[in-house]
């Protein structure tokens, strides 16, 4: 049996879930109710004491093992995102996030927590240690969705936690193929999925049997999730949406950044909530810089995962489809310029959508001060700088930015002053597992990754002598 066969139910007890790029059907999602996630709680509730018990060395063997097993089944864990998220195989997207859920799984497995001496004198000392916290949610996306749902669940398992997973509506049968191996090395209880709409996700997160959510995802979505953690006080980390703006720099050399920016932008079809969304350039670079991204809008091969070359995929969903569209017409009709792309591809799919650079828009236009999650980078005029770093800030979002030039030190005082949790140079959008990630403003709070991300799902305690 596949592992799509093993996590795909009867159709008279499921929902159909559809193929991103043909729209077919390729298998039926569980949905679950209130009384079974009670249950679900209330079985990591009774399971989080002995796994906490076995202790960090025995986790983490059991982690490296799950690590193992990921790897040996990356192609049909692949292949399955592919089909069900629509990011193509090849290149940074599908084999390319199955390798991230190995390494993440394995870097939660090896990261070392020590404890804190916070201070110490001839007259005592007092250390900060990191326990369990007990059962923690984990609600995911749909952008990355395996990727994502190990950032959450492998960290919060290594620290003893007993977690429940909540994958979204779009996307929940990569996440369970995902979780299938997970639990063929974890005891009965200890990692349990919960799948269903935004309801069941509603009810998680106000759930009085949490002591910790997790939840990637849009700010309006996070925001709802902070009014239902209310009831129970569990604490949160939430990476939630991001409009970054890169900052071209004078004297940049585009031949060697240009496709770092594209890809800095257009990485899962723009699907990143730490993409690229803006790029201000300076107007010594401008004409150059637009015609160099369009003729890589052009050329990119878009089309249907499966089939080997293709780089970028459709949108996930008919919503997000919508949304894009509408975005680049907002644009054209204030009188932007579309100097590539900006219309449907049907040839390719229902939800194809060209790669689209547009110039000469205006800063208050939707596709400048919204999110606009798909293929499409508004690229924007600038003379000062310090006009092009107010600009890039007046957003309420502030996960990420890049500045782009020839002078590190000039780029690390840009970076000194843009509004964002984490602020790149000449590259966008690079993640290390052992480099903490998280956002400000509305993109959310808390910080994944490394020993911080251990911490965030930890308990600390001091002990004072």
């Amino acid at each position: 049996m596949t592992l799509l066969d093993s996590v795909s139910v009867d159709p008279r007890a499921g929902r159909p879930i559809p193929d991103a790029a043909t729209r077919e059907t390729i298998g039926y999602a569980p949905v679950h109710s209130s009384a079974y996630l009670d249950e679900a709680i209330a079985a990591a509730r009774r399971a989080q004491p002995t796994w906490d018990a076995i202790g960090h060395v025995e986790r983490s063997r059991i982690l490296n093992d799950i690590a193992d097993d990921i790897r040996a089944n990356a192609d049909e864990l692949a292949v399955i995102l592919s089909r069900e998220q629509g990011k193509p195989l090849d290149g940074p997207n599908a084999r390319f996030e199955v390798a991230a859920a190995e390494l993440w799984t394995r870097n939660a497995a090896d990261t070392r927590l020590e404890p804190e001496i916070v201070f110490e004198s001839e007259d005592g000392r007092a250390e900060v240690h990191y326990g369990a916290l007990g059962v923690v949610a984990a609600i995911g996306p749909w952008n990355w969705p395996m990727m994502i749902t190990v950032w959450q669940i492998a960290p919060s398992l290594r620290m003893g936690n007993t977690v429940i997973v909540k994958p979204s509506e779009y996307t929940p049968l990569s996440v369970l193929a995902l979780l299938a191996i997970y639990n063929r090395h974890l005891p009965s209880g200890v990692l349990t999925s919960v799948v269903g709409d935004r309801e069941i996700g509603a009810a998680l997160a106000a759930h009085s049997g949490l002591d910790k959510i997790m939840f990637t995802g849009s700010t309006d979505t996070g925001r709802r999730i902070i009014e239902g953690s209310a009831h129970n006080l569990a604490r949160l980390t939430l990476e939630l949406g991001g409009n970054d703006a890169g900052i071209v720099l004078p004297g940049a050399d585009l031949s060697q950044l240009i496709e770092g920016i594209f890809w800095g932008s257009f990485l899962n079809s723009g699907q990143t909530c730490a993409n690229l969304k803006r790029l201000y350039v300076h107007e010594s670079l401008y004409d150059e810089a637009v015609a160099e991204l369009a003729t890589l809008a052009t050329e990119v091969a878009m089309g249907n995962g499966l089939q080997p070359g293709n780089l970028l995929g459709p949108l996930q969903n008919q919503r997000q489809f919508d949304t894009v569209s509408a975005l680049v017409e907002d644009a054209r009709a204030r009188g932007a310029r579309v100097v590539a792309g900006g219309t449907p591809a049907p040839e390719l799919g229902p939800l194809f959508y060209r790669a689209t650079i547009v110039a000469d828009v205006d800063d208050d236009a939707r596709l400048v001060t919204e999110e606009q999650f798909g293929p499409v980078l508004p690229v924007l005029r600038y003379s000062n700088i310090d006009d092009a770093i107010i600009r890039a800030n007046n957003t309420e979002q502030g996960l990420g930015a890049s500045v782009w030039g020839p002078d590190i030190d000039e780029a690390k005082t840009v970076a000194q002053r843009l509004d964002a949790g984490t602020v790149w140079i000449n590259q966008h959008g690079t993640l290390n597992p052992l480099v903490p990630f998280g956002g400000l403003k509305a993109s959310g709070y808390g910080q994944e990754f490394g020993v911080q991300g251990l911490k965030a799902v930890g308990a600390p305690k001091v002990i004072s002598h």
